[in-house]
């Protein structure tokens, strides 16, 4: 029989499909689990555009740390040299024209939020904060880590006294626990800059005793690091700091491999897995089912993951908690909004850029510990991420937003703080639209401009969408970095999730960036979908359905080991 080079690069194929399958024991593909909240989001948003959100965090960091801007309301950043360590700091300002801010106001009061918030976006694209016009900013930034009070943690101000300004210190505790969160980001991009060590061993110490004290009972308002004791104020409860306590002793844990963390990490878990219903505040709770994820693929616990991602998707309803605070899931005027982080209740929905950003920042980087969540997960940033746009005063229409004749001040760059369904301030010109673009800058402060509701510390996160999501060729179809966000873990080859919307197979275009030749292993069906990619590869999704493509050395074997899909003793899937 006479054979052509069609049929022989057929049955080459052939073989390379049956090596495939038969390199590993079990190729049975994962069962998704849906999420509720996720499920009512479109599978084609409106109005779709994705920004480039890589280009959006670098020119905030060349707009914000230049201190020779001369346009109105520039520059956003001052050295600010009476801080709590004697040492020069910078200050950024938390919103533009922040009167409680900068030269002309309080140059000691800033906020961490916001330089953390920067700095971390900042690595996350690969720009120094170490050397950066003769400044270490990451250096700088150590003056948020409050001794003399004896708290010991970085804090969101330099100081207690500079605090009475606003900022949270002390009172109200997603305040206390995030700029921690933050910090140990940070230092992971940022490594081996002097004191950071002690600082997050310090951090770590307090956590681990906070949590002891605390025995399973987060029913506070705040804990006082300091006398070590919750506190009830007027501020709703936060029992999601346990999210946040765990997520840091976690990470300390792999950092430092002293085994108090991990016990502390499962201790500050068990302490939220026991909650009765949702106890979202402001953004630490998704944290928490990064950390059940992780800890059930490594560390042989149980966490009910699920029941974390329903609580925070569909939200707080505790009379006692912030009620409402969750994920919203609409459609307001003409505009798809699903996705957005915020308040589903308070006038009738207020929606904010920050905590959105932060959200992706856990919760794409869980998909590899759990991968049952992926399409689920594709799916939500799909919408979160085209939402997110209209935060943005030159992408939403001057008819949606508070200060259209303003927008150019922001150079594209600096977003409205948030997003409401209706305006609640009552502008006549606005009246009946839906949605607005505004911000509570103005409520801050007596004589703070309408220009505050243009918000720094919401923009400096972009950094998060810009490490995570890269477009395709196929419109709709996302590439999502599942390592981007996951600091402190371990070894791991270059892991995207996709989510095809599509009701046809779609062929994706991979490009090899690495050097080497490489096989992608989908995570989901543990199958090779594509072979020896040297440059440009492709690969095949199903409608309606997600992969996570795993970038292993080509012709690599691939074992199953107690659970977990390996390749060169690197795991490359999690059962």
């Amino acid at each position: 029989m006479k054979i052509n080079k069609l049929s022989l690069v057929i049955l080459a194929l052939i073989g390379v499909i049956h090596t495939c399958k038969s390199q590993v024991e079990d190729s049975h593909a994962i069962v998704q689990t849906s999420v509720h909240r996720i499920g009512l989001m479109p599978s084609h948003p409106n109005h779709y555009k994705q920004l480039d959100w890589k280009n959006k965090a670098l020119l905030f960091d060349s707009l914000v740390f230049d201190f020779t801007a001369k346009e109105e309301f520039l520059p956003l950043i001052w050295i600010d040299s009476a801080s709590n360590k004697k040492t020069p700091t910078f200050g950024l300002y938390t919103a533009m024209g922040d009167v409680r801010q900068g030269y002309k106001g309080n140059e000691s009061f800033h906020e961490s939020l916001t330089s953390l918030g920067a700095i971390l976006s900042a690595g996350l694209m690969g720009i120094d904060k170490t050397n950066q016009d003769g400044y270490n900013y990451v250096k700088m930034i150590q003056n948020y880590w409050n001794t003399d009070n004896g708290w010991n943690i970085m804090m969101n101000n330099t100081s207690p006294e500079v605090a009475l300004l606003g900022g949270g210190y002390g009172r109200d505790w997603w305040y206390d626990v995030y700029p921690n969160v933050l910090y140990y980001g940070v230092s992971y991009l940022f490594p081996n800059v002097e004191n950071a060590d002690n600082i997050l061993r310090n951090i770590a110490d307090k956590f681990y005793e906070a949590d002891k004290i605390l025995n399973g009972n987060y029913h506070y308002s705040y804990f006082d690091y300091g006398i070590m004791q919750g506190k009830q104020n007027h501020i709703p409860y936060q029992e999601d700091a346990a999210a946040g306590h765990a997520y840091v002793l976690l990470c300390a844990y792999e950092k430092f491999k002293d085994e108090k963390y991990l016990r502390g990490a499962k201790s500050a878990m068990n302490s939220l897995m026991q909650l009765e219903e949702s106890r979202y505040y402001e953004v630490l709770l998704p944290f928490g089912a990064y950390v059940a994820a992780k800890m059930n693929a490594e560390y042989g616990t149980d966490y009910d993951v699920i029941k974390i991602l329903d609580w925070t998707f569909e939200g707080c309803k505790a009379t006692d908690g912030r009620t409402g605070w969750g994920v919203i899931s609409e459609k307001w005027g003409d505009y798809d909004v699903y996705g957005l982080q915020g308040s589903i209740t308070d006038g009738g929905g207020y929606a904010f850029l920050m905590n959105t950003y932060s959200l992706a920042w856990p919760l794409v980087s869980m998909v590899r510990y759990q991968p049952q969540y992926a399409k689920a997960i594709g799916k939500w940033m799909l919408n979160a991420s085209n939402s997110s746009k209209l935060f943005y005063p030159d992408k939403i229409p001057d008819e949606n937003q508070w200060l259209p004749e303003k927008k150019k001040i922001t150079n594209g760059i600096i977003a409205y703080e948030g997003l409401r369904k209706t305006d609640v301030y009552g502008k006549p010109v606005l009246k009946g639209k839906s949605p607005v673009a505004l911000g509570d800058g103005p409520n801050w402060a007596k004589g703070q401009p309408d220009v505050s509701m243009f918000s720094v510390y919401s923009s400096a996160y972009a950094g998060i969408f810009g490490s995570i999501i890269s477009e395709t060729n196929i419109g709709e179809v996302l590439k999502l970095d599942c390592l981007a966000t996951d600091f402190y873990r371990k070894e791991a080859y270059q892991t995207s999730l996709y989510y095809n919307p599509h009701n046809k197979p779609v062929e994706i275009v991979f490009d090899n960036t690495s050097g080497q030749a490489v096989d992608l292993f989908n995570a989901l069906t543990h199958e090779i979908v594509a072979k020896d990619i040297k440059k440009t590869g492709v690969f095949t999704m199903q409608p309606d359905s997600a992969s996570l493509i795993v970038a292993i050395p080509s012709n690599s074997k691939i074992t199953l080991l107690n659970g977990k899909y390996m390749s060169n003793d690197i795991v490359i899937a999690y059962q």
